[in-house]
This record gives C-alpha cells, sequence and structure tokens, in this order.
C-alpha cells in the first residue's frame, strides 16, 4: 500500500471514528398532544420527547447543540460522569447556550446504562425539554434479554411551568384535588372512633397542613415516551421472550408506583448501575430515577404497564403486546395516599408561615406558639417542643398508627413508621424497598468517610420556600469538598414532602446497611420525616449542582452550589476561572 492511499485510508478512518461519536440536536418550539389536551411546549430535533441518544462506553461523544428558541436554553446529561465544563448547568458550570447559537459538548462516555437527559434552564424541561440516553457496556451484560424499550414517564400539565409556580407562590394548594371530604371524616370516625378523628382534624388544622398535600402538583396526564393513556403507546413481543424495560422518571413533580398485572418483574438496575437482581411485583420511581427490569411474557396476550401517581391523582398507561391494536385491562385509581403525623416527625423544620426562612438560627429553635392560628389549648396532649424526636405511635390519646392504615401496616426502613405513604403492591406481593437494592459489582473500595455533612431539607409552605438547612440557594454559601476525601451525607427530611436529591458529577452510595453491596445512585429519595444516609467519593473536581430534583423546589431554593477543591491543576484552573465569571446561577 502506497503512502498517499495510507494516509487516505487513515483519514476516511478517523473521519468515520469521529462521526460515529457525533450526534446534532435542535432545541426547538413544539407543539405537544396529550390526548386530553393540546399544548405549547419546548423540545428536541422537534418533538417531546427529545430522541433516544445512543451511546457506546469507552467512546468520546460530541454534541452539537442548536438553539432555535428565542431565549437562554442548556442541556444537562442526567447522571453521566463527565467534566464539570460539560455538565450544562448555566452559572455553575457554564454561561448556558444563547438564542441562535450552537454549543458543542465534548466528553468521553466512562459508564453504561440508562439514563437522561433535561433543560436545566428555567422550567422548560417539565415544558417538555427532555430525553433518554442509552449506554452500551463495553463487555457483556450480567443478565440476559431478547429485546428492550426505553420507557420514559413525564406528567404533562396544561400550564406552563411559570404559570404553575406564579400559581403555587399565590397559594400552595392550588392544584390539591384530593381535598378531604365530610363522607371521608365520618368514615374515619366509624374506623378510628371520634375523639381519635376529632383530635387529628385539629391537629392537622392547626397546624394549617393538610393530610391530602402529597403531591403539590395534580390535574397533570401522565404521558410514557410522550403519548397519554388514551393514545396508549405499545412495545411489542415475541411470547417467551426476555424484555429489558428502561424506565426513566423524567416528571417535574410526580413520583409513580409501576406495575404489569399479569407479569413478575426482575429488577436488574438502578440509575444506571447493575444491582444484584431482585423480583418484585410493583416499584416506585422517584422524580428522575431510572430503573431497569426484566420481564418474560409467556402468553400471546396484551399486558398494561400502570404507572400511577403516589398521591393517586392520575396515571400513565402504556401496553406490551404481540401485535399491535391488542389491550389489556386497565387499572383504577386506587384510593388516595393521606399522610400521618409519622410524616411530620421533622417538624421542627417546617416554617407554617410565619418564621423567618433567613434566620441564622434556622429551624431548630422554632416557637410552636407564634403559629398564627394553632390553637394550642386543643392540643395539648403534643409536646411541640420535642417534634423531632417525637414518637407518634405513643401520644396520649390518639393512636396515630390507626390513623395511618386503619390496622398495624406494612413498614419500610426508608419510611417513618406509620407513615401514610409505605407502599403496598396491588396484588398484595412485593414491592421494591431501598432496601432491597445491592450492588452487583462494588464500584469503590469500603472505606471510612473523612467526614459527614448534616443537610436539613426545610421549607415554608405558606410562603411557598423550600431551603436546606433553613436557607435558600440565593442565600447560601457554597458546599467546599476537597479533591480525594471520601463526604458521608446525612439528609434529614423535616418536611411533609419527598425529596429526590440529585447531586451532580460524582456517584451517591445510598447507604442500605449492605457495607461495599450499598448502591451506587445519582438521585436518592428522602421520605418525610426520615434521615437518610449517602457517600460519595469525591472524585470529580469542579463545580457541581446539588438539589431537590423536584422542579419547584428546586427553583424556590432548595439548590446548592458544590466546589471540589483541588485535583488535577488544569481542572483546578478551570474551577478557579468559573468562580471568577461568576458561578451563581
Amino acid at each position: 500500500m502506497n503512502s498517499r492511499l495510507g494516509s487516505v485510508l487513515l483519514s476516511l478512518l478517523m473521519s468515520a471514528s469521529v462521526m460515529a461519536g457525533e450526534y446534532n440536536l435542535t432545541v426547538d418550539r413544539v407543539e405537544i398532544d396529550t390526548g386530553d389536551f393540546v399544548k405549547d411546549g419546548i423540545g428536541y430535533n422537534g418533538a417531546s420527547p427529545g430522541p433516544v441518544m445512543r451511546f457506546k462506553e469507552g467512546e468520546n461523544v460530541k454534541i452539537n447543540v442548536t438553539n432555535n428558541l428565542d431565549e437562554m436554553t442548556s442541556i444537562h446529561w442526567h447522571g453521566l460522569i463527565l467534566p464539570f465544563d460539560q455538565d450544562g448547568v448555566p452559572g455553575i458550570s457554564f454561561p448556558g447556550i444563547k438564542p441562535g447559537e450552537t454549543f458543542t459538548y465534548e466528553f468521553p462516555i466512562q459508564q453504561a446504562g440508562t439514563y437522561w437527559f433535561h433543560s436545566h434552564s428555567g422550567f422548560q424541561e417539565p415544558d417538555g425539554a427532555y430525553g433518554s440516553i442509552v449506554i452500551e457496556p463495553e463487555g457483556r451484560e450480567p443478565f440476559r434479554y431478547d429485546r428492550e424499550y426505553v420507557v420514559q414517564l413525564t406528567d404533562k400539565h396544561p400550564h406552563s411551568g411559570d404559570r404553575i409556580m406564579r400559581n403555587l407562590k399565590m397559594m400552595p394548594d392550588y392544584y390539591n384535588r384530593e381535598q378531604q371530604t365530610v363522607g371521608e371524616f365520618f368514615s374515619d370516625v366509624s374506623e378510628n372512633g371520634l375523639m381519635n378523628t376529632v383530635r387529628d382534624r385539629m391537629a392537622w388544622g392547626g397546624m394549617r397542613m393538610m393530610k391530602a398535600d402529597v403531591e403539590d402538583l395534580q390535574g397533570f396526564t401522565g404521558l410514557i415516551n410522550g403519548k397519554g393513556p388514551d393514545q396508549n403507546w405499545t412495545g411489542l413481543f415475541e411470547p417467551g421472550e426476555r424484555i429489558r424495560l428502561r424506565f426513566i422518571n423524567s416528571s417535574a413533580m410526580t413520583y409513580f408506583d409501576i406495575r404489569i398485572p399479569g407479569l413478575d418483574m426482575t429488577v436488574v438496575q438502578a440509575d444506571g448501575n447493575n444491582v444484584q437482581p431482585v423480583s418484585v411485583d410493583e416499584f416506585r420511581i422517584g422524580v428522575a430515577e431510572t430503573y431497569d427490569v426484566i420481564v418474560r411474557p409467556k402468553g400471546e396476550q396484551a399486558y398494561t404497564i400502570f404507572a400511577e401517581s403516589m398521591g393517586r391523582s392520575g396515571y400513565a398507561r402504556a401496553t406490551l403486546a404481540p401485535e399491535e391494536g391488542m389491550e389489556a385491562f386497565v387499572p383504577q385509581l386506587r384510593e388516595p395516599a393521606r399522610l400521618t403525623m409519622a410524616d411530620m416527625g421533622g417538624m421542627s423544620g417546617m416554617d407554617h408561615g410565619d418564621m423567618d426562612m433567613n434566620s441564622s438560627e434556622g429551624m431548630s429553635g422554632m416557637d410552636h406558639s407564634s403559629m398564627e392560628g394553632m390553637d394550642h389549648a386543643n392540643m395539648s396532649n403534643i409536646d411541640h417542643s420535642n417534634m423531632k424526636g417525637m414518637d407518634h405511635s405513643g401520644t396520649s390519646g390518639m393512636d396515630h398508627g390507626s390513623m395511618a392504615m386503619g390496622k398495624e401496616g406494612p413498614s419500610d426502613p426508608f419510611y417513618a413508621k406509620g407513615s401514610g405513604l409505605v407502599p403496598t403492591a396491588a396484588n398484595g406481593g412485593k414491592f421494591l424497598s431501598y432496601a432491597d437494592l445491592k450492588a452487583q459489582d462494588p464500584l469503590y473500595e469500603d472505606r471510612e468517610p473523612t467526614r459527614e455533612i448534616e443537610l436539613r431539607l426545610t421549607g415554608n409552605m405558606e410562603r411557598y420556600t423550600w431551603s436546606i438547612n433553613g436557607v435558600k440557594y440565593e442565600d447560601a454559601d457554597p458546599i467546599r469538598l476537597k479533591y480525594g476525601e471520601r463526604v458521608r451525607f446525612k439528609f434529614v427530611n423535616e418536611t411533609m414532602m419527598t425529596h429526590p436529591m440529585h447531586l451532580h458529577g460524582m456517584w451517591s452510595i445510598l447507604d442500605v446497611g449492605a457495607d461495599q453491596w450499598n448502591p451506587i445512585k445519582h438521585t436518592v429519595s428522602v421520605q418525610p420525616g426520615t434521615t437518610v444516609y449517602m457517600e460519595t467519593e469525591v472524585d470529580e473536581p469542579g463545580q457541581w449542582a446539588f438539589h431537590c430534583h423536584l422542579s419547584y423546589h428546586a427553583a424556590a431554593g432548595m439548590f446548592r452550589k458544590v466546589i471540589v477543591e483541588g485535583g488535577p491543576e488544569s481542572t483546578q484552573a478551570k474551577t478557579d476561572a468559573a468562580a471568577e465569571e461568576g458561578g451563581e446561577a
């Protein structure tokens, strides 16, 4: 082969290699049809959700993003481990993408699994700017399957994200359609007794809280792969095949409980990382989480994928079938979930309207007597000064356990004892718990953390502000970590809401008591009234976002910037430059 021909072939090979790892995305105004309503939104390559982006572990990718909007935009590659200046968070990792501009992301693919991408600008994500990522591993998977489908969920609302935020600020229960009724009062009296019921109602009324406030946002249509329940997205199969379903919860605010009546599901991956297989009948997927499951339909029949919101206010539905057009029975929504006093176990951090959330004292010294409208004479059996450590099951004259479930209910170590949110499978079978998740192969050596950082999840329902340690993002100092250390984060949820906490750029090792087999995640749900621990190997220098992934909670202040100091000199220089340019989002 002569040198010229060799050069031409080498050039062609290099060009093919670059093209194989090069992708183009446009950010566009789109029309979204849910089957219930049609609305204007934002999407990628002319659609919402955007395309399934498929990468290979070990390749270097180049993604050209062209902003066709008349406003700034961005794309965050959720769960991907990459250089911080490619993470896509305006004001922290880069300035953002201007209207008419094309920005090129370039980074190596260092992992495999199921992930997703979305805008990190304003409320573009709940308005439709999201898509999925599938990364093929370099080696063989530790499980077999014959075909696969992405099952991407979201909660599409008729209102725009900006309008929803304005309404929540004006009236926090604006979208709550599950208010308690007179009929429910008499039902509770029949089940729990008059005095228990009256005391319960007075306690909640005095706190200006609602047992029905499980979801901030109701009135949505659940979508699967952009299709509403009546539009019925369908995945085909041959009986006997093993099917891998890559579930992604891209919702703004909604947790979904997922089941496929008639089929067992084997969970094989959580947040892109392989776990030891767990056979379940149902699982709860938090906002921003992903779960991969394998099912094996054996009959010539259709099966319904049913994703019911945690608050039972709506659902998404799709179908697995041997042929197009086949459908299966669609279950009815179960009874709405109700919070209990157990879910208020951390109430010392919950500001109900008259407290200064920016006070340097935080909420640990909260004076409950200042809570306007609370009749303490009628709540004399409750010791408010000790609410944080209160054992509600022993409160005099009030059986909180029976108020929660009507009997001795199920338990889960990641929910408060007696919580009204403890999930149960519709068929009485196995419901997945975080405690069931064990890593297939440990990613890190098991070692003692160098220090612990406590993050109290706090809020003000009346003003609809959410915060960490009683301080909103704009008033907070960054969290500073040292490259090479192992940090243990202690989440203390002092609110009545569930918060999916997402740390960008580094893995979160969820403590389920399995030591080196603890699962590796990118999003960790913290239930009301609970304390959850996770550890992080600080191995990615730069500036990162750390926030609740409920869109309107993050926007209202439950957000932090993390600065990792040290590491390679070249990266440290980039970190310093980013800080000088003004890192506050």
